[in-house]
C-alpha cells in the first residue's frame, strides 16, 4: 500500500492539476497477458454458444474499453466441468512433490510478472498502482504457501483396539472444485482458492467477477506456462445477467464436489441451499460489518494509523474494512481531529497518477450506494467532518469517484451501521463503557472481522474473547497473511482460507481398517 501522508500538501486536497502529480503508462510489457477467451481443457476458446455477444471490460477510472471477453453460458460451464473431471484422475494421482513443483513454478511466474499483473489489476479494478502490485505479491504468497503445503498433507496411524488390526486415515482431494470470486481483489481471491485446490489434488472450474475477469485469465495463462496440465484449471467468464446460467450448471452437477465462494451473504445462502441436493462441500466468505473500537487507554496515534490502513485500502472496498468506528468519549474528539487531517489529505485519482491513494469505485452502482449511506446518515443527525460527496474529474466525467469521508454522531439506526458501505466512509460513534461497545459491536448478523485498540492487558483478553467474529485485529489494522486462517462466523459464512486449515476444505478423510494381522 502506498504510504499515507500526514499533512495537507495542497491548497485543496483534491487539486488534481497539481504540478507534482506524475503519471505512468499502464500498458503491459507482455500484451499477450490480456486474454479475451475462456480457458477450457488447456485451450483458449470463444464461447461455445453460437452468436453470443462479447462482454466489454472497462477501466473504472475513465470508463474506457480495455477489451472484450466471452459472455459464457451453460454450454461453456458444462464443458469446463467435463475438462476438469477428465483431468482429475491424473492430477490427483501425481506425487505431491510433482504438484508442488508446478505450483511453485506458477508462483515464480506471478512474481516475475508483478508489474504487468499490477497494471492489469489497476486498469480493470481501479486501485492505485502500488496497491495493484502489492496485491500480486499477496496473491503469490498463497500460491507459494500452498505449493509448500502440498507435501505436508499427512495422514495418521490410529492406535489399534486389537492386536490383529491396524487403523489408518489418509487425506484425499474432494474432486472438481467450483470457484466463484469477487471483483475487489481479482488476483488474491482467485489465488487463495485455486492454490489450495491444486495442492490438494483437486481440479478447478472458476468464474471470476464480471467486472474484473482479465486478471484471472492472465493468471491462468501463467499457470499454463508453468506446466499445469490441460483441464486442471478452467476459467469461464460471464456477465452479471448470465452468471446464474454458469453457476447453476455447477450446482446441479454431482461431479462438482465443492463450491468456494466469496461475495454477498444473499448469494452465499443461495449457493448453500442449491448445493444441498448433491451434498457438496462449500466454503463461504460472505458479507462483513466490521467494528473498529478505540478505548480511552489506546495509543491514539497508532489507532488512527491502524484505521487508515484497515479502512482505506482499495478505497474501502474490502470485506474486512471497518464499517462502524466506536471511540470512547474521553478520546473521541482527539481521535476524530487527527483522523480528519489524515483523511482530508488522501489523494483521489486514477492509477496512472503515481501519488493516487484512493482510486475510483468499481462502478456507478457502488457510488450510488455510498452516496445513499452518507445522505441517510446526515438526515438522521450525522455530521460531515470531511468529504461526503462525489468527485468528478473533467477528463473522465463518467468515472466513479467518491471523496474520503468522516462522519461523527453516527447511530445504530443509520443504514451505514447495518449494511456494508464498501467505500471510503468512516462513521464514528461515541461510547462510554466496555460492555456497551461490545454489545454494539456484536449487534449484527455478520461476524467476519473486528478491530480494537487498547493498552490494558486484561481488557484485551476480555474483548478479544467477547467479540463474535472469525478475525480480530488487536492494536493492528492489517490482518491477512497466507499463514493465518481467514473466514467468518454467523452470516459471514464458514470455512477458512489460508493457513494449514485452508487445505482441509479441499480434502476428505478416508479411513482404513486392516484385519487378519494376528
Amino acid at each position: 500500500m502506498a504510504p499515507w501522508h500526514c499533512e495537507l500538501t495542497r491548497a485543496h486536497p483534491f487539486d488534481f492539476n497539481s504540478f507534482m502529480t506524475k503519471t505512468v503508462s499502464l500498458h503491459l510489457k507482455r500484451a499477450d497477458l490480456i486474454v479475451s477467451h475462456n480457458f477450457i481443457a488447456g485451450n483458449w476458446q470463444a464461447s461455445l454458444e453460437p452468436d453470443q455477444p462479447l462482454m466489454p471490460v472497462t477501466d473504472p477510472s475513465d470508463a474506457s474499453l480495455i477489451t472484450h471477453v466471452a459472455d459464457s453460458g451453460a454450454v461453456d460451464a458444462l464443458a469446463a466441468v467435463d475438462a476438469a473431471q477428465s483431468a482429475f484422475s491424473d492430477w490427483k494421482s501425481r506425487p505431491a512433490k510433482e504438484r508442488a513443483t508446478v505450483i511453485k513454478r506458477w508462483n515464480d511466474l506471478i512474481v516475475s510478472h508483478k508489474e504487468d499483473l499490477g497494471k492489469l489489476i489497476s486498469r480493470e479494478q481501479g486501485k492505485p498502482l502500488a496497491e495493484g502490485e502489492g496485491e500480486v505479491l499477496y496473491a503469490a504468497s498463497y500460491v507459494e504457501w500452498f505449493g509448500e503445503q502440498a507435501t505436508r498433507s499427512n495422514g495418521e496411524i490410529i492406535p489399534t483396539p486389537a492386536n490383529n488390526k491396524r487403523l489408518m486415515a489418509i487425506r484425499e482431494p474432494v474432486g472438481v472444485v467450483a470457484v466463484i470470486t469477487p471483483w475487489n481483489f481479482p488476483a488474491a481471491m482467485i489465488a487463495r482458492k485455486i492454490a489450495p485446490a491444486l495442492a490438494a489434488g483437486c481440479t478447478v472450474v472458476a468464474k471470476p467477477a464480471e467486472d474484473t475477469p482479465l486478471t484471472a485469465l492472465a493468471l491462468a495463462k501463467l499457470a499454463q506456462e508453468a506446466g499445469l496440465p490441460p483441464g486442471v484449471l478452467n476459467i469461464v467468464t460471464t456477465s452479471r445477467t448470465r452468471a446464474a446460467q454458469v453457476v447453476d450448471v455447477w450446482l446441479a452437477d454431482d461431479r462438482v464436489r465443492k463450491i468456494s465462494f466469496t461475495g454477498s451473504t444473499p448469494v452465499g445462502k443461495h449457493l448453500a441451499k442449491e448445493s444441498a441436493s448433491t451434498l457438496k462441500k462449500i466454503s463461504l466468505e460472505l458479507g462483513g460489518n466490521a467494528p473498529f473500537i478505540v478505548f480511552e487507554d489506546a495509543d491514539i496515534d497508532a489507532a488512527v494509523e491502524g484505521l487508515m490502513v484497515a479502512k482505506f485500502r482499495n478505497g474501502g472496498q474490502t470485506c474486512v474494512c471497518p464499517n462502524r468506528v466506536y471511540v470512547q468519549t474521553l478520546v473521541h474528539d482527539e481521535f476524530v481531529q487527527k483522523l480528519a487531517v489524515r483523511v482530508a489529505a488522501l489523494k483521489v485519482g486514477p492509477a496512472r497518477e503515481l501519488d493516487s491513494q484512493i482510486g475510483p469505485m468499481i462502478n456507478a452502482r457502488a457510488v450510488e450506494k455510498i452516496e445513499r449511506h452518507v445522505q441517510d446518515a446526515v438526515a438522521k443527525g450525522a455530521k460531515v467532518v470531511t468529504g461526503g460527496h462525489r468527485i468528478q474529474r473533467a477528463e473522465s466525467p463518467q468515472a466513479a469517484y467518491f471523496s474520503p469521508t468522516v462522519l461523527t454522531e453516527a447511530t445504530p439506526d443509520m443504514v451505514c451501521a447495518c449494511e456494508e458501505t464498501f467505500g471510503p466512509v468512516v462513521p464514528v460513534t461515541r461510547f462510554d463503557t466496555e460492555a456497551e461497545v461490545v454489545g454494539q459491536a456484536n449487534d449484527t448478523p455478520f461476524g467476519l472481522a473486528a478491530y480494537f485498540y487498547s493498552q490494558n492487558p486484561a481488557r484485551i483478553w476480555r474483548v478479544m474473547e467477547a467479540l463474535e467474529c472469525g478475525i480480530v485485529g488487536i492494536n493492528e489494522g492489517a490482518l491477512a497473511a497466507e499463514a493465518a486462517p481467514f473466514g467468518g462466523v454467523k452470516e459471514s459464512g464458514y470455512g477458512r482460507e489460508g493457513s494449514v486449515y485452508g487445505l482441509d476444505d479441499y480434502q476428505h478423510i478416508k479411513y482404513f481398517c486392516q484385519g487378519g494381522l494376528g
